[in-house]
């Protein structure tokens, strides 16, 4: 073969540069013309991830260099998520990988996302090159995080092979690289040599029969489906029959219509690709994921590929709301029931089940926020839904209930330890570490997920936003006991109207408002927190009596505190089990399942 094709998998925790590495490459392995304006986290094309500052879906380029000894690579890059969240995207994509980088920073060292990726890169026997980032920071301690990488990589049982791992040092937004922290460096070369030397090709020859593993899905609205996979062996052609391998075992015969291979960021068409290449393939209408292409004369499907089961469930409604319908262009259950079944074509790690008699839908994810990842897109395709609140799921082990328990990390600043300390304990979360160093404490904890279910925004109020929190699922476990519930009930509007300001002056003595003047309410919509436990019905239409007699003095003006405003996320976490979260392109109300009072006192 005359030019050596990796495929190289970037993963690391959340925020510790990956993305902007992956840019650093892409700029320095000429994916773009001279001409061509860049800007920055050019991978993170998606809407929300931009917004979000996350990487959401696992995306491909390539980029081509010429090493020191004149060798010429293609190094076929796919960026993952570092949200455990989307865990999935990163469990697929792994299969086709040579190697990974995995990214560390080089002042927090590893995470517990980072746990999860390594853990998985070492079970597939590849040879990770280990690459601490953000050298430049002041707190950067590259031995001590070499240290903590090694322990990491004995504790998930690596062999003395993968402990013996390449290091690189960078400061990615620089696009700087070097091998040693007194080495000169102006580039990445550094990287790329060390590919190039330490990395292997993980495929078969080209002469051997096809056999081509599908881990990604695209659609286009001429070619239909095309599927994402990279030949593991033998030879692929435009125009040829092919046999796809389904996850059921049954073979189906096909013609290759298009074939797409990537250049830099963009897909060109391509007669025909050799093994290693990654290729996008159109001509088969009914694929899936984890399937394989191969030869249909000999026919040899490769392992599929098994994703982690979903640990949280929210239930979609169809909305129901006296407003339903003025802001939302899909709005009926066909209409959601076809999009949740359609995200399930490319979603892999994502579970869609009808409840019984009803129009309602559980939707089951990996995390809170990839559930709100799915919501948020639909509101903004023009669909309205109402959704509740999230629940773990359970297991049944020899008649024990188990639930889901996750490891996290906080970093918090020292005159705060007692207070994450004290909530996490309420929690039901176990301390198992603790370290210090200058003047923030990172603590581990083990805790059920029900425990992190609203309390984010909890936290970040607690640290002022100086801390982070960080989590990741560990394994099922027995039942942790009852954790306690939101305490302060809800105000709850008894009238449809426009709200008032005098209204509102009044009821803000009551508790914390989530509405201002001028909104549109309805019965049974919530508009704000009371100042103690149990609910509240209010009216918020009522407007000031005029008189014609002037008192003396005047009237206090008046003073209305801004309402606190709900993100989807933070909406979806302080929703109680009798409450649902109104979704629509516009607007995210919260509401009560029952609407009329009378109904609402009888459900009790």
């Amino acid at each position: 073969m005359s030019e050596k094709i990796i495929t190289l998998g970037v993963i690391a925790h959340v925020d510790h540069g990956k993305t902007t590495l992956v840019d650093a490459l892409l700029k320095q392995g000429g994916a773009f013309a001279a001409h061509e304006t860049v800007g920055e986290l050019v991978m993170d094309s998606n809407d929300q991830e931009r917004e979000r500052g996350i990487t959401i879906l696992s995306k491909n380029c390539s980029i081509r260099h010429t090493c020191k000894k004149g060798e010429e690579l293609k190094i076929n890059i796919v960026d993952t998520p570092g949200h455990a969240d989307f865990s999935s995207e990163v469990e697929r994509v792994l299969k086709i990988c040579d190697t990974v980088l995995l990214l560390v920073d080089a002042q927090e060292g590893p995470m517990p996302q980072t746990r999860f990726v390594t853990g998985k890169a070492l079970e597939l026997g590849l040879k990770p090159i280990v690459v601490i980032n953000k050298i430049d920071k002041p707190g950067a301690d590259i031995e001590k995080v070499h240290d903590q990488v090694f322990d990491l990589f004995a504790e998930l049982g690596a062999t003395d092979e993968q402990l013996d791992f390449p290091m690189v040092l960078t400061v990615a937004r620089d696009g700087v690289a070097k091998l040693k922290l007194a080495d000169s460096s102006e580039n990445l070369d550094p990287l790329f040599d060390t590919i190039s030397e330490k990395v292997a090709m993980q495929v078969g020859s080209p002469e051997d029969p096809l056999q081509a593993l599908i881990y990604s899905l695209e659609y286009d609205n001429h070619l239909g489906r095309i599927g994402i996979g990279r030949v593991m062996r033998g030879r692929i052609k435009t125009g040829e029959e092919i046999a796809l391998a389904r996850r059921d075992g049954s073979l189906i015969k096909g013609r290759i219509s298009k074939m797409f291979i990537y250049q830099g960021l963009k897909k060109v068409e391509a007669k025909s690709a050799v093994a290693g290449e990654i290729v996008g393939i159109a001509g088969f209408a009914d694929i899936t994921i984890g399937e394989t292409f191969t030869d249909p004369e000999k026919p040899e499907p490769l392992p599929v590929i098994e994703i982690g089961e979903p640990t949280v469930s929210i239930t979609f409604n169809v909305n129901t709301s006296p407003l339903a319908g003025k802001e939302g262009k899909f709005v009926t259950t066909r209409q959601i029931r076809e999009r949740l079944f359609r995200e399930l074509e490319t979603n892999v790690g994502l579970k869609v089940e009808e409840v019984p008699d009803s129009d309602s839908y559980k939707v089951s994810g990996r995390g809170e926020l990839h559930l709100a990842v799915l919501i948020e897109n639909m509101r903004r395709e023009g669909f309205e839904l109402a959704v509740g609140r999230p629940h773990v799921i359970l297991h049944e082990v020899d008649g024990q209930k188990q639930e889901p328990i996750e490891q996290a990390v906080v970093n918090v600043p020292d005159e705060l330890v007692g207070t994450v300390i004290e909530k996490m304990g309420q929690r039901k979360a176990e301390m198992k570490d603790m370290q210090a160093s200058e003047g923030y404490t990172r603590i581990e904890f083990e805790i059920p997920t029900r425990g992190l279910i609203g309390y984010q925004s909890e936290f970040i109020r607690d640290t002022r936003g100086e801390g982070t929190l960080a989590h990741i699922f560990l394994r099922y476990d027995d039942w942790r006991g009852d954790i306690p519930a939101r305490s302060n009930g809800v105000l709850v509007s008894q009238e449809q109207g426009i709200s008032m300001g005098f209204a509102l002056g009044n009821l803000q003595e009551r508790g914390t408002l989530f509405i201002g003047p001028q909104t549109e309410v309805y019965e049974g919509m919530i508009v704000g927190e009371a100042a103690r436990p149990g609910d509240l019905v209010v009216n918020p239409l009522k407007g000031k009596k005029l008189t014609n007699v002037r008192a003396s003095g005047s009237d206090d003006a008046l003073k209305l505190t801004p309402p606190r405003e709900f993100t989807l996320e933070s909406a979806i976490e302080y929703v109680a089990e009798d409450e649902l979260v109104e979704v629509t392109p516009t607007k995210i109300r919260l509401r009560k399942k029952l609407l009329k009072e009378h109904e609402r006192r009888r459900a009790k």
